[in-house]
């Protein structure tokens, strides 16, 4: 059997940037100058973690003039073409006033974007959002300087060097026979069900992050996991990592604190809902769980 037999991986929402991330330039503090200094060069602004979006609602790319001098900026990466790309947190009042535009929630704002231009927004907002919240050292509690163009903060008491953490989640569709499990948490709009998903703790594999999450929140047993595919959710700093469950039974015993309702549901269910003619709301095809549940029905 070959290693890479079965279907392809599907893609998923939020990923498929155009830009070469290029690491071997942003080791070099000469190379990174240069890249701002480039006529062709241009920042993704974020205000309050909200971008900048044209009139047309398409992403608004600043010149390094339209910036204050002191504001926060990471590398992105080149494009297709070679051009460098950056990031920058300052506020937009004056661009808006400027060129007209908006600021939007990024979740609305990438659910309107293609082509990988929603990637580049959640890679932009995952590290200025990191940036917000690391500015201090977790060793010895000095204030810290950005380094390595943005994928790193440096201590200059203790020399300690801190990176942009990810988070994995799993998110996982419970299948027993021709049913699969869906659950609600009591914050969910209303008639909205998704998949069941929960932070890998520390000291347990993806296998059993899965394992624990549908027996904490569910109460049932599981066997067999398959990977499916994974996913950059940058809110705020998140890898969803999406797989099948084998479940043993069908009885529910739910955690009211973490499900407010969870049923099973068949094919013909999940197609209903997906395509919004069912009784309940699926997720949006940006969302990973839009990809397992439509995986499971085309299974």
């Amino acid at each position: 059997m070959s290693l890479f037999a079965g279907p392809e991986t599907p893609s998923t929402g939020l990923t498929g940037s155009p830009l070469d991330r290029a690491d071997h330039l942003r080791r070099d503090p000469a190379q990174m100058i240069a890249l701002r200094s480039r006529p062709d060069a241009r920042w993704l602004v974020l205000d309050d973690l909200k971008p900048l979006m044209t009139a047309e609602s398409e992403l608004f790319w600043a010149y390094r003039s339209d910036l204050p001098h002191d504001a926060l900026s990471v590398f992105l990466g080149l494009t297709p073409e070679g051009a460098p790309r950056f990031a920058a947190a300052t506020l937009a009042h004056e661009l808006i006033a400027e060129n007209g535009g908006k600021l939007m929630d990024a979740r609305a704002a990438a659910q309107l974007l293609g082509d990988g231009r929603a990637a580049i927004l959640a890679h932009a907002r995952s590290l200025l959002a990191w940036h917000a919240r690391h500015g201090h050292c977790s060793v010895c509690g000095a204030p810290t300087s950005v380094s390595k163009a943005g994928y790193a903060r440096t201590c200059p008491a203790c020399h300690a060097e801190h990176f942009p953490r990810t988070d994995p989640v799993v998110i996982m569709l419970a299948v027993h026979g021709d049913h699969a499990l869906v659950g609600r948490q009591p914050g969910f709009p209303p008639r909205f069900f998704s998949a069941l998903a929960g932070f890998v703790e520390p000291g347990e594999n993806l296998e059993e992050a899965v394992a624990r999450e549908l027996h904490e929140e569910a109460g049932i047993f599981t066997g067999r996991v398959r990977y499916l595919a994974s996913q950059p959710w940058p809110f705020p700093s998140s890898l969803m990592v999406a797989c099948f469950a084998e479940a043993k039974g069908v009885e529910l015993t739910l955690d009211f604190d973490e499900l407010e309702e969870a049923r099973w549901v068949t094919k013909d269910d999940v197609r209903a809902a997906l395509d919004g003619s069912g009784d309940w709301l699926a997720p949006p095809p940006m969302a990973i769980a839009h990809t397992l549940l439509k995986a499971w029905v085309e299974s």
